[in-house]
């Protein structure tokens, strides 16, 4: 175990290097590249309930696929992390402008505050058919390496409980963030696919 972590502590850290070398206009380039992939793809295309992450600096810009989701009539859920834990909630987003007034976390990004209970939780009604995931680094294998905190490995844990199963899972990447190979245990899920800027 304590080898597992150090080497997943190591790559974290080479990853984090490789995309902080990254210039924002770059950051920006290869997002509408991912973005534009994922436009087409089957599976988005026919997923009505999604979930998207808010990307934060160093992650695939998602504000044009939450923009395009609600163009295309889909239900969006977004996560909320709770401090201290690794609970995560996928709660019900109803609009971009809805978006643009959450409360910024300490992280930077945006999440509904502690006192928004009026927003539909994923899983208590009708699950999900797709869940866009954020991560450090990935694999082609669909191995993924996260933050180390485990907030969706157990939310797909959740999702494996609910009648409608585990939802598809696509990971968005710079292409910076693909590894040789992730380290990973039997607790850490698997993505069915990743997404990038592929020459």
């Amino acid at each position: 175990m304590a080898a597992l972590r150090a080497a997943k502590q190591a790559l974290r850290k080479e990853i984090k290097k490789r995309v902080a070398a990254l210039s924002d206009q770059e950051k920006a380039r290869q997002s509408k590249v991912v973005s534009q992939k994922l436009f087409s793809h089957p599976k988005y295309n026919s997923s009505h309930r999604i979930a998207v992450f808010l990307s934060m600096h160093d992650e695939v810009r998602t504000e044009e696929i939450i923009g395009d989701a609600f163009g295309k009539g889909k239900v969006c859920f977004i996560p909320k992390y709770l401090t201290n834990s690794n609970h995560m909630d996928m709660l019900r987003l109803t609009s971009l402008e809805d978006m643009n007034t959450l409360p910024l976390t300490s992280w930077n990004i945006r999440q509904p505050g502690d006192d928004d209970n009026q927003r539909e939780e994923a899983l208590d009604s009708g699950g999900l058919d797709l869940i866009l995931m954020p991560g450090l680094g990935f694999d082609k294998g669909g191995n993924r390496l996260g933050r180390g905190k485990g907030f969706y490995d157990t939310y797909l844990e959740r999702c494996m409980k609910h009648p409608k199963g585990k939802p598809y899972t696509i990971a968005l990447a710079f292409k910076e963030q693909l590894c040789q190979e992730v380290p990973v245990d039997e607790r850490d899920i698997h993505i069915d696919e990743v997404l990038y800027e592929d020459k």
